[in-house]
């Protein structure tokens, strides 16, 4: 039997089981704010309660050796997918694990870290929707999609102010990853149950001047929140949803996030997806904030993924 078959049997046999943890992929290029937002569903549940991990610690080398080697960190074989792969199984069997560390900011490794998987798990990088196995375990996956003037926009800020190159070295260094971003992170969009996508809705009239808006595609692979009862004609200017299209030509519901809604508007709309929970939790007040600023398109994005996560464990 293969591998992520038998894995898939596992996880299915334990769906009646309270403790079992929630695994969710936030996949992604480099600099697409999968941080950003795995930090706002942790600090939306609470670390005592959710798991979050990012998988680009599974670096085989650190800054310095990758100097010498014909290929970047986007490649698997700059990777340890076989520890990753075995990594998020135990996770997703309630096991811990002994987690490599990459530092970032020094370009390092460091020494492993002990997790155990709580009630959730968010796991963020570069290919945790690489290999067949890996996507088994999770039980939601997303991929960020912004279009390339804004990742590049993002990454050049990020790695000058945090991680001290410059915008030379960062052009460069794009321009080297170009045909393995192509290669092997684009294609793992294909495997997302949810793809977001933050940057300005033109047929709207938006302008690279305007706050960024957020379209999700949400893929018929899980359930989502029947919007239809909860969107009316009084809360359009914060989110409406359509019947697209997909890159592929398929059906998919398309949720756009207006980012010039005002504030009561889109509190009227999360809560109508927060009421459809049914949960007894109250709705997160920290949701969509970026340094002490609330966004509104990030703070509907990461309620409708909180939405998902609290459904596959009610489930």
């Amino acid at each position: 039997m293969d591998t992520d078959v038998s894995m898939q049997m596992n996880r299915l046999g334990r769906e009646r089981s309270s403790d079992r943890p929630v695994l969710m992929a936030i996949a992604g290029d480099s600099g697409t704010g999968k941080t950003t937002l795995t930090d706002g569903l942790v600090k939306a549940l609470g670390r005592e309660r959710i798991t979050s991990i990012g998988v680009d610690d599974y670096h085989r080398y650190d800054r310095e050796e990758r100097k010498s080697l014909p290929f970047t960190p986007l490649n698997p074989k700059c990777n340890y997918i076989d520890i990753m792969e075995q990594d998020l199984q135990h996770l997703a069997l309630k096991q811990p694990i002994l987690k490599p560390i990459y530092d970032h900011d020094t370009g390092t490794l460091g020494r492993p870290e002990y997790i155990e998987p709580r009630e959730f798990v968010i796991v963020e990088g570069l290919l945790p929707l690489f290999t067949k196995l890996s996507r088994a375990c999770f039980d939601v996956t997303v991929y960020l999609d912004p279009p390339e003037e804004i990742r590049i926009g993002w990454k050049l800020g990020r790695d000058t102010k945090k991680r001290g190159y410059t915008e030379e070295q960062v052009r460069e260094e794009l321009g080297r990853r170009e045909p393995e971003s192509e290669e092997f992170i684009r294609p793992q969009r294909s495997y997302a149950d949810i793809v977001v996508r933050f940057s300005h809705i033109e047929e709207r009239g938006e302008s690279p001047s305007d706050p960024l808006s957020a379209t999700l595609l949400l893929r018929p692979t899980i359930n989502h929140p029947d919007l239809s009862s909860i969107l009316s004609e009084g809360t359009r200017q914060a989110m409406h949803l359509k019947l697209s299209r997909d890159s592929d030509g398929k059906p998919v519901d398309a949720v756009h996030i207006h980012s010039y809604a005002e504030t009561a508007i889109t509190k009227k709309v999360e809560l109508g997806i927060w009421d459809e929970l049914g949960t007894e939790e109250p709705l997160p007040e920290s949701l969509g904030m970026i340094d002490g600023v609330r966004d509104e398109p990030l703070a509907l994005t990461q309620l409708i993924l909180l939405y998902h996560l609290i459904q596959a464990r009610e489930a």
